[in-house]
């Protein structure tokens, strides 16, 4: 990222404190003076070079323009921060002209630098947990390699076996780039019954894969949704349409690690949940950083659900995604 470009505005007719005001600007801004040599030249004191670059501020003599590699709407990022406790949130801004894959790409370049920045603060020995989706897919392809982190990666839920997006896939991925082993977990995400769970469950290769996942320091997962246009589990011909009917007849609205939930962010009532092999929504709630990388208008429902839940603490989406969370949440709990 290029530093901030600071211009100090004037024009024909500027009053004489508008000059000294501009001047201020330029030697602090431009020329790189510190307040106190600001002073020393101006016959001043150090305050009142404080109190001037205030009032340029604040009348419009200075302006500022930040060049980002990815524009984004940071007003929306402390919006969400703010409302829903968030550790960061990273939005990205979107233009017109927009087509789905580019968004989807761009929103991806986003999540992966927050990743790399959280990767570079990691402890020997941390661990990285990932799920699916096609965001993570996104941020994953991003994620420039770096073999000398040497990190370790771990599928937080069972596989698929039908998209690009399946989780052992994008774990081996981000093995490959970080310069670590991938840890498989040796079972499918959904059984038909959960007496079936609960016989691959005991097996111990997948007892240890479950507790390793609930080790990691971070994890990347995406939101699904039960929209039948952005079911990642219908694309992957483990439920049907009248399987996703079903789930919102018992108010389900999104997934996340292969679990469903409804609009408060709670699992009770969805007998699904037994069946799927991962760890659980409350395991994610315990790990450190969980990143969540979602956008489109058919996840707002699961997006909101999720933050509601609190099974993420930092959220990638983009500006029309985010503005569409944030109204709906003030129409369904109007501030009073």
């Amino acid at each position: 990222m290029q530093p901030p470009h600071f211009t100090a505005l004037g024009n024909n007719h500027m009053s004489e404190r508008e000059d000294l005001l501009a001047t201020v600007a330029s030697l602090y801004y431009k020329l790189h003076l510190s307040q106190s040599d600001i002073a020393d030249r101006l016959g001043v004191s150090s305050s009142k070079i404080s109190r001037l670059l205030k009032e340029a501020w604040e009348r419009g003599i200075i302006e500022v323009q930040v060049h980002a590699p990815i524009p984004r709407d940071f007003a929306a990022e402390q919006e969400l921060i703010a409302r829903f406790g968030l550790r960061d949130a990273y939005v990205l801004e979107t233009s017109a002209d927009s087509d789905e894959a580019s968004l989807l790409a761009a929103m991806g370049r986003l999540a992966a630098t927050y990743l790399q920045r959280a990767i570079a603060a990691f402890a020997p020995g941390a661990m990285l947990g990932v799920a699916w989706g096609t965001g993570v897919h996104a941020t994953v392809s991003a994620l420039p390699n770096n073999l000398a982190h040497k990190i370790d990666v771990v599928q937080l839920l069972g596989g698929v076996g039908a998209l690009v997006v399946d989780s052992p896939d994008l774990s081996r991925m981000v093995a490959i780039k970080l310069g670590g082993r991938h840890h498989d977990l040796h079972a499918p995400v959904i059984v038909e019954k959960p007496s079936v769970r609960e016989i691959f469950m005991s097996e111990p290769a997948v007892h240890e894969g479950i507790r390793r996942a609930r080790s990691v320091q971070l994890a990347i997962t995406g939101i699904g949704a039960v929209d039948e246009n952005a079911s990642s589990f219908l694309r992957a011909g483990l439920l049907t349409r009248n399987d996703l009917t079903q789930l919102r007849a018992v108010g389900a609205v999104g997934e996340m690690v292969g679990r469903f939930f409804d609009r408060a962010g709670c699992t009770d009532g969805i007998d699904i949940n037994q069946r799927i092999i991962g760890i659980e929504l409350d395991d994610l709630r315990k790990i450190p950083q969980v990143l969540a990388v979602a956008r489109g208008n058919a996840k707002v429902t699961s997006i909101l659900g999720a933050l509601r839940g609190k099974y993420l603490n930092v959220l990638a989406t983009d500006d029309t995604t985010a503005r569409a969370v944030l109204t709906l949440d003030l129409v369904q709990n109007p501030p009073y």
